[in-house]
């Protein structure tokens, strides 16, 4: 089934489409009542059936994929809580990564909007992390992610095709967690 918010330019084609279809049901409800209720069942017909149109591989509709693999080196997606210590050098050959650093917050912080000092720590660490593995030779950058580890992993790999994740410290929920939602190799480090 179609997903009319999947994208902007999705979203505004469903706009589009149903502020047309309440100005034709408009204009026949105008013309005579049951002209607006024929008006009526045929828009909403015509838009359910465009609803339950599956988006044509590879066109404007398709999903953008979460992984892709590079000929030249091998991708890794680094995860890792503020103020982790990451070794040196990743295994594996690993030659270029992103360091995500979900924005940990407490629910009263997350609730009072006070984040700022947790997001400046983990932008500290994401760049210091970005800046280690950047001296083993990797090309590497770091961004500040989501709160929830999972959907900062998510938010990473829409833009970021990694064929691996790499997450620090010893959380071995969140890597049982990753490697349930998320179809690439996660390991821990």
């Amino acid at each position: 089934m179609r997903n009319p918010l999947r994208s902007e330019s999705e979203a505004f084609r469903f706009l589009v489409v149903v502020i047309v279809g309440a100005l034709v049901i408009a204009g026949g409800a105008y013309i005579d009542t049951w002209v607006g209720v024929a008006a009526a069942v045929l828009v909403v017909a015509g838009l359910a059936w465009w609803l339950m149109q599956e988006p044509v591989p590879g066109g404007a509709d398709a999903p953008l994929p979460l992984t892709s693999h590079t000929p030249t080196g091998h991708r890794v997606l680094v995860v890792a809580p503020p103020g982790t210590p990451l070794p040196p050098a990743l295994d594996g050959g690993a030659t270029e990564a992103v360091v995500v650093v979900p924005a940990l917050a407490s629910r009263l912080e997350a609730a009072t909007g006070a984040v700022d000092d947790r997001r400046a720590q983990a932008q500290d660490t994401a760049a210091a992390l970005a800046g280690r593995l950047s001296q083993s030779g990797v090309v590497a950058r770091g961004e500040v992610g989501a709160d929830d580890p999972l959907l900062a992993i998510e938010d990473a790999l829409r833009t970021f095709g990694a064929d691996e994740i790499v997450i620090a410290g010893d959380d071995a929920e969140l890597v049982d967690a990753a490697r349930q939602r998320f179809a690439l190799p996660v390991r821990s480090v």
